[in-house]
């Protein structure tokens, strides 16, 4: 609930502190006192809201699971979200009334809307008159900082949690994870003599208290030890109770009740600990560990004695486990395939022989054992649930379609929603938010990071901390805090290193998706369980089923995304001007040949994804959209934005480019986008794809210094001097891409000054003289490169060799030799390699030592190369190797007599370009869907 209080106390702060109020007052002479009224109401909640806030986080822990308490709760959410709605109507209407097209037209909304301002200082009374009942409630109920009541205690204590079954579960119901149970024992035998912390890290739910259990229970460990004691810390874990549980397990009863320990005080139990073990071989296991700090104090306690002692640490935070010797951590996976359906039958069918499925229940087993995704505690849940409806196939079928239903209302499940959901409680207000907002995207959806961090900064959601540090970088450090509290899952890396492509288990996104409904902040559209949207939801997702909503209509809406690519332009036509306090809308693959009319009426919109549709033409009214600042026009048919595209002051991104060639082998593969007039205003722009250039435009780049990310197309040698010259104004500028007016222009790039910063560089079009410019010496962070129809005359290769940071690299068509040489020593980073379209190329000399980290080759459209490199051999790191149009000798050799050079390669594949479908579909959608996302081949250029 205090995420809710975040994000509507920074928004009523931004409202007080942005100066609009005088602006407005100024333009909308009518609404001036109501506006006084506006900014003495709005202080008066502010206040009240943050001690609002302030109270929920001091006893949220405290009174988890009272239903009073959970009550009350979502009245106080039901009267943020009023405060929201104010804030945003406010925000609306002041965008409104500073639409300057015309005085008529601004007058005309100064009448228009005033009966709507006279109604914001009613709607803030009636808000304070709730946040002082709910003041009341809380004192009638007795609702307040303190103890847990008796009841709740002793019904607590009458409960086993999971982490109790899962200590004791006996190991021969362990199913997985063998190699990490044999990998701790040998740890704990170990004889070193220091004492020695040990971690094993994983999302709630992995088995790490099982794990942790085997090993704690093995006899032949236990003996190794003079005394051992396992303790769970758990969140809400009290220092003396734990110092008083360590010690209790470690000495004798009766000497327990004669040291007196229990009315000790935290640093005399911390020193009776420590004399205990000070001549002593320990082991002692710490379960469930939230809070690196809780490791401070026992590190004191566990002393340093030179015995072998042994500490090991289970925790679903990285923080915490990076406390333990690097070279002593273990990461729990979820379970392969096999072994998920060899535990779900386990429990399922204990009463079998064998514990064999029956052939009639097979594909539904099969779909359950999916849907857990290796999770053991879901696999371990479901299955014994579903081992009391016998063998009834449709009972079985009833079950597994309702899930999503059973997740949230089954008692028998609630382990499941419990163990998962104490990482979600965990998360502070901010990150909780943001969290939530990731179980809008459907089942298996890969959460891009730079997507998701421009919905975030969208929605409101991330921090502006300025000192040069920007919110899309705020919102990169919230998604690394999250996959290093186990909530999210990196699936790939970008050149440098920084995860470009996350994942949410699939029962995590079910349970966070729950809470999300229930605490009204979103719903998802589509999937089992959600028939009608609910009025007061806040955030909708559509994932199919679109035109169903046939009255759908939502004022409260901030964020509408479809995902449904089958509903016809005519619902989303109508549909899209209901929303009038809508921040975020997302048409991406969506049927639609038009802009949607009612769009430029949301004032308040932030972020317009239109990407991946037909759309042509984008109108000049676009210039109502003053607060937007994500303009995503990847692959559509827009070729020309209109002028008024320069008065939005706020853009941050903006993508325009339709690809024409998906294998990127010819030099107008992309459109060039024209932008008209004065592009110097926008200011805050950090990203522009693809634009084309003119001799104005590469002068008034220099004003944008936020820029990371450029796209030029169409430059000519004419324009080279002034646009390096605003390049070299972009100080954090990481990536560039130029391309060249056409094949004839020769670009002159050898006095130019290096950029510092730069990532990724591509570079399309030919070099005066055929030679590289030194220029190309200086790229000391670059870690990918792509060069196309350069017309160098001398191997390049030598050039880049000393570039160690180089992973990727791309050569096409730009040289015109016939050899190709690789060095021992040279390119030691580099992961892929793509040689294409070098009419004259015979021969690639590899030498042994080059490369050692290689593991994509790319070869294409070598025409006059016969013979397969001997020293691909020598590259044991090689994975994959793609041939494209190469000659009929080298692919013949390659499978005949050449075939021991790659044996060591697990996949070769070949390809003729004469088969487009099959190249595309192996080659370049992956290679797409990487870059821009899933679902990019639903997306074909040709039609």
């Amino acid at each position: 609930m205090a995420d809710a209080l975040f994000v509507v106390l920074r928004k009523v702060a931004l409202s007080l502190g942005e100066g609009a109020l005088v602006k407005i007052g100024t333009d909308v002479v009518e609404a001036a006192p109501i506006l006084t009224d506006f900014e003495h109401g709005m202080r008066q909640t502010e206040g009240e809201l943050l001690v609002l806030q302030a109270f929920i986080g001091q006893v949220r822990a405290q009174k988890a699971g009272d239903k009073a308490f959970g009550a009350w709760l979502d009245q106080v959410r039901d009267v943020a979200h009023e405060v929201e709605d104010i804030v945003d109507e406010y925000a609306y209407l002041t965008t409104q009334a500073m639409d300057a097209s015309s005085f008529f037209k601004r007058k005309f909304h100064q009448v228009k809307n005033f009966a709507a301002w006279q109604k914001l200082p009613i709607r803030i009374s009636q808000v304070e008159a709730r946040v002082r009942r709910l003041s009341e409630m809380r004192s009638r109920y007795g609702i307040s900082v303190g103890e847990q009541d008796r009841g709740s205690k002793l019904q607590q204590s009458n409960q086993f949690s999971a982490s109790d079954f899962a200590y004791l579960t006996d190991d021969s119901e362990i199913v997985g994870h063998g190699e990490e149970i044999e990998r701790l024992t040998q740890w704990l035998l170990e004889e070193n003599q220091d004492r020695t912390l040990i971690a094993i890290f994983g999302m709630g739910g992995l088995g790490k208290t099982t794990v942790a259990s085997s090993v704690y229970k093995n006899q032949k460990i236990r003996r190794t030890f003079d005394c051992h004691a396992w303790v769970t810390v758990s969140q809400t874990y009290q220092a003396e109770e734990l110092l008083r549980e360590i010690m209790n397990q470690l000495i004798e009863q009766r000497a327990s009740l004669a040291s007196g320990f229990m009315t000790m005080s935290r640093m005399r139990l911390v020193e009776m600990i420590q004399n205990y073990l000070r001549d002593k071989k320990y082991f002692i296991v710490l379960d469930d560990v939230w809070d690196k700090d809780a490791w401070l104090f026992l590190n004191y306690a566990f002393a340093r004695n030179n015995c072998g002692s042994k500490v090991l640490i289970t925790t679903r935070r990285k923080d915490v486990y990076s406390l333990a010797v690097h070279s002593h951590v273990i990461e729990l996976k979820t379970l392969n395939y096999a072994e998920s359906w060899e535990l779900f039958c386990k429990k399922a069918f204990f009463a079998l022989e064998g514990n064999i499925c029956p052939k009639n229940l097979t594909s539904l087993v099969e779909k359950v054992v999916d849907k857990c995704q290796g999770l053991p505690l879901a696999i371990i849940a479901i299955g014994r649930i579903l081992s009391c409806h016998g063998l009834d196939e449709w009972e079985w079928a009833f079950f597994y379609n309702q899930l999503n239903w059973q997740l949230a209302n089954n008692s028998e499940l609630s382990w499941i929603s419990t163990v998962l959901n104490l990482s979600l409680d965990d998360l502070p207000s901010h990150l909780r938010s943001c969290f939530l907002y990731c179980s809008l995207f459907p089942e298996d959806h890969f959460i891009k990071r730079k997507q998701i961090a421009k919905l975030w900064i969208a929605e409101g959601l991330v921090d502006e901390r300025g000192d040069g540090t920007t919110m899309e970088e705020v919102a990169e450090h919230y998604l690394a805090e999250l996959t290093h509290r186990s909530l999210l899952q990196v699936i790939e890396r970008n050149a440098s290193g920084r995860p470009r492509t996350f994942v949410m288990h699939d029962l995590v996104r079910e349970v966070t998706s729950i809470t999300a409904e229930k605490e009204k902040f979103a719903v998802i559209h589509g999937h089992v369980g959600t028939t009608q949207v609910s009025h007061d939801a806040r955030r909708l997702c559509i994932q199919k089923s679109a035109d169903s909503q046939n009255s759908l209509a939502n004022s409260h809406l901030r964020s509408f995304i479809l995902f449904d690519n089958l509903v016809p332009s005519s619902w989303i036509n109508d549909v899209s001007s209901r929303f009038r306090l809508l921040r975020v809308l997302g048409l991406r693959f969506t049927n639609i040949e038009q802009m949607p009319c009612g769009v430029t009426e949301l004032y308040n919109l932030r972020y317009l994804d239109i990407s991946y549709t037909k759309v042509k033409q984008i109108p000049a009214s676009f210039r109502k959209l003053m607060h937007l600042q994500v303009l995503d026009l990847r692959f559509t048919c827009v070729e020309e934005l209109p002028f008024e595209i320069t008065t939005l002051t706020n853009l941050r991104h903006l993508h325009v480019a339709a690809v024409h060639d998906l294998q990127e082998r010819s030099l107008n593969c992309f459109s060039a986008t024209k932008i008209p007039g004065n592009i110097c205003g926008l200011k805050n722009l950090q990203s522009l794809h693809t634009v084309s250039a003119n001799e104005d435009l590469v002068s008034q780049l220099g004003n944008l210094t936020l820029m990371r990310s450029l796209t030029i197309m169409n430059v000519r040698q004419s324009y080279i001097a002034e646009l390096w010259n605003s390049l070299t104004k972009m100080p954090n500028l990481s990536v560039l891409i130029i391309f060249a007016s056409d094949m004839d222009e020769i670009l002159d790039l050898r006095m130019l000054r290096p950029l510092p910063n730069l990532k990724l560089f591509w570079l399309a079009g030919k070099m005066k003289g055929g030679v590289l410019p030194s220029i190309f010496n200086k790229f000391e962070k670059l870690t990918q490169l792509k060069m196309d129809w350069s017309g160098l005359n001398k191997d390049p290769i030598s050039s880049f060799s000393y570039m160690l940071t180089l992973v990727d690299v791309w050569f096409f068509g730009a040289y015109c030799g016939e050899y190709l040489s690789f060095c021992a020593g040279w390119f030691p980073n580099l992961k892929s390699l793509h040689i294409a379209d070098m009419e004259h190329l015979t021969r690639i000399e590899i030498e042994d030592g080059t490369m050692m980290g290689l593991h994509h080759l790319e070869l294409v459209g070598l025409r006059n190369m016969r013979l397969v490199p001997k020293g691909i051999k020598y590259i044991r790191t090689l994975r994959q190797m793609i041939l494209t149009d190469m000659p009929k000798e080298l692919v013949e050799s390659l499978r005949g007599s050449d075939a021991h050079i790659v044996q060591h390669v697990p996949n070769i594949h070949i390809f003729d370009s004469s088969d487009p479908e099959a190249v595309n579909n192996f080659i370049f959608w992956p290679h797409l869907a990487k870059k821009y996302g899933s679902g990019v081949t639903k997306y074909d250029p040709r039609k």
